[in-house]
């Protein structure tokens, strides 16, 4: 099942990938019958190639409006490539004049956790930063999946996503599986800590029913 932390409006901007996660996102808001306006972000690599035609091709074939991002400088000497992307990749969106939604999930989430407890301080995925909100941050991973595959919605597979040179792809393949066999109900401990943040800060948004 797909939830959503708080209300989403009628008309949305939403930053998609071409990912499952977010094609089942767009899917789900459009059966909903929500207006959405797709914002993919190029991120200068082979796979930015396909995820750009997939999704221009989709947003074509299906009436969507889309606005594209692309990297516009050099990666800094003591930044990682996961660090030179995240960090375009929130400039492109904190640029767009509106609230921009995305498709981090609770996985999303349990994954950001162990990483930033690794280096010092385990933190949350904020449910907003600025303009960018994250409404579905209690939904695990596997309900996108599953709606993908129950509603055939088509996604391209990003192969970084298990490339174990990366720091999260190692957290997600190696040590996740093992936190899950000490601590099964991690997913559980930390969707409880999400609503407890979201409800406990001053917002003008309300749990969606």
């Amino acid at each position: 099942m797909i939830r959503s932390l708080f209300k989403i409006p009628n008309k949305i901007t939403l930053a998609c990938s071409g990912g499952p996660d977010s094609m089942a996102v767009l899917d789900f808001l459009r059966n909903g019958r929500k207006e959405v306006r797709v914002a993919y972000f190029h991120h200068g690599t082979d796979h930015g190639d396909e995820a750009y035609k997939f999704i221009l091709d989709y947003c074509s074939k299906n009436d969507i409006s889309l606005t594209t991002g692309f990297i516009k400088r050099e990666k800094a000497p003591d930044e990682s490539p996961e660090e030179f992307w995240r960090n375009e990749r929130l400039k492109f969106l904190k640029s767009l004049d509106c609230k921009v939604y995305t498709g981090h999930n609770l996985d999303d989430a349990v994954e950001w956790w162990m990483f930033t407890a690794m280096n010092g301080t385990a933190r949350l995925i904020p449910h907003r930063n600025k303009n960018i909100m994250r409404p579905f941050l209690i939904t695990p991973k596997a309900s996108f999946s599953e709606w993908c595959e129950n509603k055939n919605v088509p996604f391209v597979s990003d192969p970084g996503n298990s490339n174990l040179k990366y720091a999260r792809s190692r957290i997600r393949q190696n040590i996740i599986p093992e936190i899950l066999k000490i601590n099964p109900g991690i997913r559980k401990v930390i969707s409880k800590k999400i609503k407890y943040n979201f409800e406990n800060q001053n917002n003008d948004m309300r749990p969606a029913c």
